[in-house]
């Protein structure tokens, strides 16, 4: 009987342990499948997070784009405003160098023709005067002007203001030229060294002689050879112009400068204006 009661406890317990590991064998296995799940959607978490910060970051990107596009919206307009005044002004730059170009080649075409004036002047009063020592009469021309330089000891006598009869041979040569170029006005300087003058009488100092020798040559020119007063200026320049420091004589001299009128100058531009080589009509 005792033998048949502990079979029947042994029975049982073997009974009870076989259900509870079936259990706890589902147990194990729902735990496994849940913790499956848990990190399946532990990843998918992840994943989602990921996908936010990206989604922002891309919408970060797409803010900064559009502010950058709008930003060269703006600049190209600005751009295209500078491009449009830069346009302008260096079309305007050109313009202005045109007209320059222009101004300096009709200046040009002026004083071209101004100098072949000069040349034939100049080969004018050599061709009258050539015979003569270059020491007592000088040609030259400076600066577009022509200088007739005639020393003191070919036109007076020391110290006086009154004219020689080789004196009046040279200036009456003179006179043929300029009457044959009415557009120039000249002007005739005396000039003296820079011993004081001491003669007394009517003239103090060498401003005195000198200007008395200029209007003495003008009005040879005038009274002998009848070239128009209106044409002629008289100039005393006294010892203070010297052409040198150690000859002296050279600075005794008369010296006719001849000019040409101020509107015939701008004559010969306007002239210049016209030609068809620059533009003119």
């Amino acid at each position: 009987m005792k033998k048949v009661i502990l079979g029947c406890l042994g029975v049982t317990l073997l009974l009870s342990s076989c259900v509870s590991q079936k259990k706890y064998a589902e147990l194990e296995s729902k735990a496994k499948e849940t913790q499956d799940l848990l990190n399946s959607a532990t990843v998918k978490l992840n994943d989602c997070l990921e996908d936010n910060a990206k989604i922002q970051t891309l919408e970060d990107q797409n803010a900064f784009l559009k502010a950058n596009n709008q930003e060269l919206i703006n600049n190209m307009g600005n751009l295209t405003t500078l491009t449009t005044k830069g346009a302008e002004n260096l079309e305007k730059s050109l313009e202005s160098l045109q007209e320059k170009d222009l101004t300096i080649r009709k200046l040009n075409n002026a004083i071209t023709r101004r100098d072949s004036v000069n040349l034939s002047l100049v080969q004018s009063l050599k061709g009258v005067l050539g015979n003569l020592d270059d020491e007592d009469i000088e040609i030259s021309v400076e600066k577009g002007v022509v200088f007739v330089s005639i020393s003191d000891k070919l036109l007076f006598s020391s110290g006086s203001y009154n004219i020689t009869k080789k004196a009046k041979t040279v200036l009456g040569k003179v006179a043929q030229v300029v009457n044959n170029k009415p557009d120039f006005e000249f002007m005739v300087e005396g000039h003296t060294d820079d011993v004081p003058y001491r003669k007394g009488g009517i003239l103090l100092d060498n401003w005195d002689l000198s200007t008395k020798r200029a209007t003495a040559v003008v009005r040879i020119l005038q009274n002998d050879y009848g070239v128009d007063p209106k044409r002629m200026t008289a100039a005393g320049r006294a010892e203070y112009v010297p052409i040198s420091t150690t000859e002296k004589s050279r600075n005794r001299r008369t010296r006719i400068v001849v000019l040409p009128k101020i509107d015939q100058f701008y004559s010969m531009i306007e002239e210049g204006m016209k030609d068809p080589a620059i533009g003119g009509k």
